[in-house]
């Protein structure tokens, strides 16, 4: 069916092409033969706007026609018209017919409403065609009841039989030139106006008939010229007549039918309405333009809005939490579905917002997002509770280990030595004596140097050591440590008396005894302590020639409690970093530990 109207609409525009050339050929044709004597001026003259006109017409009868071509066909219908008005003068009704032509070719694709919102649309041209058929159809009926008066001469024409014939033709291929639209048109629903439409041809063919039927009565001799104008006059009138009970009893039919639909509607509506009110979504229905055109009672229950609603903010497509503003200014959490009414064509001609309001479901969201943002509060605290017992039970562990086994040996060698004395001491000689004490005092001064680690320890442990920082010359330090550890002649210094640390000098002091007591217990002569400034930095380096750190041991070497260096390289990491600084480890080769300190360098 898609194929055929396609066909059928080619085949009308060719026609209208072919007319638009036959009305050109007819208009050229009657200016050249126009006799020399009789001629008239150019722009006066019917016959020269019938070429403009027919060009006009076969350069719009083609669907595709481009703007150039379709400018030029407009010019040349509006010149067309021109020469009409100028032809108005000698030519009333051949000049009427023109400008009606010419006006309908330069307004074939306008169309309007009757008004505002209507969806129908008409054309300006069909009228103006109208009339031209009305005026040439006028004129050409005489002419066909000429063979009915004596010796063939009938009434006088309004104008020329080729003029007539050309405009008649050039409003017919104008009607053919769209078929999609016009009277022609038949994708139309069935009512009044498609009848009519269709019953115009029978309209115009019944005059037309009776004048051919009342010619051949008189030819034939059956009848008189009166009689043959009496029966054409009454077939017309009886056609007529026929045709208007047509309409009437369509006119009926049509408006007992539009009665029937407007009580269908009136129902359908009714329904939708209730429907509609008695749904317990909130719904909001728009326009294309997203103007409301109804809300059912749950929204106003919602929105408290009694009244015309202006433009409410309208959610995203699609389904989603949203908020609705409540008259009073109050929001309230809905889950709101926007969804679009599509036309014929799929292009959207409304839209309906549903809301569902869920502020008991948020409430309990709410709550339960509270109880879960405490119980992962309470979870981190029980987390940490646990990180700082798991630590405290090491640190207790380490401790007691350390107790047990570092501290125990000292205590011990005391007790036994002490016991040792007073049990024997009058038969001791006196070198035994003094070699005893000396023992008793080196295990009573490692005792104290743990005991005072520990504490430096714990307050290290709990944060509560600040490095008060002032320069420190690093050779006076390193000079003092030597001179207490009794090791000139162990260690080779290196330092200048120039260099001076950021740093608390107490802090420096622990640092620089750790590292070469560690030096002198595990590591091997020569043990070696140099310094040099690097930029901004002082950096101090306390190197041994003794077979070094296990490297299973370099990752946990500045923890406390590590094995081999007690409490002293965990106390020397806090200090340098308590004072801005660094420390790191660095095996030698071939053999033996670099430990190097970097400190902020004081201006001297």
């Amino acid at each position: 069916m898609q194929i055929a109207a396609q066909d059928v609409g080619r085949l009308s525009r060719l026609l209208a092409g072919c007319a638009g050339l036959t009305v050109a050929a007819l208009g050229t044709a009657g200016l050249l033969s126009m006799p020399a004597d009789d001629r008239e001026p150019l722009l006066s003259s019917p016959g020269a706007a019938l070429p403009a006109a027919g060009l006009a017409l076969c350069l719009l009868a083609p669907s595709g026609a481009g703007r150039v071509r379709r400018g030029v066909a407009y010019v040349l219908a509006v010149l067309a018209a021109a020469v009409g008005v100028a032809a108005l003068s000698r030519h009333p009704a051949a000049g009427v017919a023109i400008v009606l032509s010419g006006l309908a070719l330069a307004g074939l694709d306008v169309q309007l409403r009757r008004r505002p919102g209507d969806p129908a649309r008409y054309r300006i041209a069909d009228p103006l065609l109208v009339g031209a058929s009305i005026i040439t159809l006028v004129a050409l009926v005489p002419r066909m009841f000429a063979p009915t008066f004596p010796d063939g001469r009938g009434p006088d024409s309004l104008m020329t039989p080729l003029h007539a014939g050309a405009l008649l033709t050039l409003a017919v291929g104008a009607l053919l030139a769209r078929p999609e639209s016009g009277p022609l048109r038949t994708a139309a629903a069935a009512g009044p106006g498609v009848k009519v439409r269709r019953a115009l041809p029978a309209v115009v063919a019944v005059p037309v008939i009776a004048a051919l039927v009342s010619a051949l009565a008189v030819r034939t001799g059956i009848s008189r010229p009166a009689a043959a104008i009496s029966t054409g006059a009454i077939l017309a009138a009886l056609a007529v007549l026929a045709l208007v009970g047509f309409l009437v009893r369509s006119l009926e039919g049509a408006d007992r039918k539009q009665r029937t639909l407007v009580a269908e509607l009136h129902e359908q509506r009714d329904f939708a309405d209730t429907l509609l009110q008695s749904m317990n979504e909130a719904v909001l229905v728009l326009d294309a333009n997203y103007h409301v055109i109804d809300v059912n009672r749950r929204w106003r229950e919602l929105t408290g809005h009694p009244g015309p609603i202006d433009s409410p903010a309208l959610p995203p497509s699609g389904t989603g939490d949203w908020l609705v503003r409540r008259a009073d200014g109050t929001d309230v959490p809905v889950l709101a579905t926007m969804a679009t009414i599509p036309d014929a064509t799929g292009a959207p001609r409304g839209y309906v917002a549903t809301y569902v309001d869920i502020t008991d479901r948020k409430r309990a969201e709410d709550e339960l997002n509270a109880r879960a943002a405490e119980l992962t509060v309470s979870n981190e605290r029980l987390q940490e509770s646990n990180t700082r017992l798991e630590a405290a039970l090491a640190f207790k562990n380490d401790l007691t280990s350390m107790l047990t086994h570092d501290m125990a040996q000292p205590i011990s060698s005391i007790a036994s030595l002490s016991e040792l004395l007073h049990a024997d001491w009058a038969d001791l000689p006196d070198d035994i004596r003094l070699e005893l004490v000396a023992k008793i005092d080196k295990n009573t001064n490692r005792l104290i140097k743990m005991t005072n680690d520990l504490q430096l320890l714990f307050r290290l442990d709990t944060g509560s050591v600040t490095a008060r920082r002032t320069p420190v010359p690093l050779l006076e330090v390193v000079t003092s440590v030597t001179g207490e550890l009794r090791a000139e002649g162990d260690v080779e210094v290196n330092v200048g008396e120039e260099l001076s640390a950021l740093a608390d000098r107490q802090h420096v002091w622990h640092v620089v005894r750790n590292l070469l007591g560690n030096a002198l217990a595990y590591g091997g002569a020569p043990v070696e302590i140099h310094a040099e400034r690097q930029g901004e930095c002082v950096v101090l380096v306390v190197e041994d020639a003794g077979p070094g750190i296990p490297e299973e041991l370099v990752p946990g070497l500045f923890d406390r409690f590590m094995r081999g260096s007690g409490l002293g390289l965990f106390i020397v990491r806090h200090l340098v970093e308590a004072n801005g600084g660094s420390v790191r480890y660095e095996r030698t080769e071939p053999h033996g530990a670099c430990l190097i300190t970097t400190w902020e360098a004081a201006s001297v």
